[in-house]
């Protein structure tokens, strides 16, 4: 799932893990059974790495799964469909894209009726999210060739294990 806070990508998640018998992992209800309404830092990037490992796992032996994650850089969607591929799984990137003001809007319903499944959230840092937000191009979204990582990176297992510092380049198919 790729898209900003709002965009819908957890209700699409449930629909797609109930239509496909498929596992479901999405941070935000991690981090909220663990650490409360914070976001303590860097706790979501180790996180997401277990989730990764545990969403390999599952591929592995035949399951399903759905990453409720946001992943915001091309180079987070490059390094999970390669790791998906490598696991021998087909991979689907599904783009939520969100108006500004529907997106406020949702926002600010979720925290005034579900102020426990959610974070708090600025509208300036909502604004600061949206700039830095990179939309999947045609490649991405229809299972094109996966670019390899960036420079200075063998390979994406290692820049997965980078990127999620709990993520072992074994996990990731490295090694």
């Amino acid at each position: 799932m790729v898209g900003l806070p709002g965009a819908g990508k957890t209700t699409r998640a449930e629909e797609l893990a109930a239509a496909h018998r498929a596992l479901r992992l999405t941070p935000d209800e991690w981090m909220i059974s663990l650490f409360g309404g914070s976001q303590p830092d860097g706790k979501r990037d180790v996180l997401e790495g277990r989730l990764i490992a545990l969403a390999l796992r599952a591929l592995h032996v035949g399951t399903s799964v759905v990453l409720d994650f946001g992943l915001w850089s091309r180079e987070e969607r490059s390094a999970l469909r390669w790791l998906a591929t490598s696991a021998g799984a087909l991979c689907q990137v599904i783009y939520l894209p969100v108006d500004r003001d529907v997106q406020r809007a949702r926002i600010a319903h979720r925290q005034a009726t579900a102020p426990h499944t959610t974070f708090a959230m600025t509208q300036d840092a909502i604004d600061a999210w949206r700039t830095r937000f990179q939309a999947p191009d045609a490649a991405e979204l229809g299972g094109g060739d996966i670019p390899g990582p960036p420079p200075g990176w063998p390979g994406w297992p290692e820049w997965a294990a980078g990127r999620w510092p709990s993520l072992a380049p074994g996990d990731a198919g490295a090694g």
